[in-house]
């Protein structure tokens, strides 16, 4: 049998800012989105008579977007961004030939290729996997992420456990 959550809450937002590296080498102007999160996960069977706890969800969603709130996302895994840290600045230049510095504490670097959507989703998913594997030794049987760009623009990343 096969049960599943679905959790999307007001909250689980996070404003961030990005630009995209295309295939050619240009890139998007840098700009920014107020990202909504949603959730489903399934499992094949219930724990006291529940896919996973609402109330021990919500705070692991919440914990993963406000990780991601206030910052400018990079691509730390794109071979076509040189990046250079400093304990003050994380410096780095496009294929197309722009520079960019900006202060450490407002970038988050993150260990996939491109800041899109679906990108975004991934990392937001591992994140949730990691945590809800942690703390509640717990592993969805599936679950999907859904990242809100703007409204009625998301993308979706499904992930399934291998049998």
């Amino acid at each position: 049998m096969n049960y599943s959550i679905k959790v999307y809450k007001q909250y689980f937002n996070f404003a961030a800012s990005h630009f995209l590296i295309f295939k050619d080498g240009t890139r998007e102007p840098l700009h920014g989105h107020n990202y909504r999160v949603m959730l489903r996960g399934e499992a094949n069977e219930l724990q006291s008579d529940m896919v996973f706890d609402f109330l021990d969800i919500k705070p692991i969603v919440r914990e993963v977007c406000n990780g991601l709130d206030h910052k400018l996302l990079l691509p730390k895994e794109n071979p076509q961004i040189e990046i250079y840290t400093s304990a003050e600045n994380i410096n780095l230049k496009t294929p197309c030939g722009a520079n960019f510095s900006f202060p450490s504490q407002d970038v988050l670097l993150l260990p996939i290729q491109n800041t899109s959507a679906e990108r975004l989703a991934i990392y937001i998913c591992a994140e949730i996997r990691k945590l809800t594997s942690a703390r509640f030794n717990f592993k969805f049987k599936s679950l999907e992420i859904e990242v809100e760009e703007t409204p009625g623009q998301s993308a979706v990343f499904i992930y399934k456990e291998q049998e």
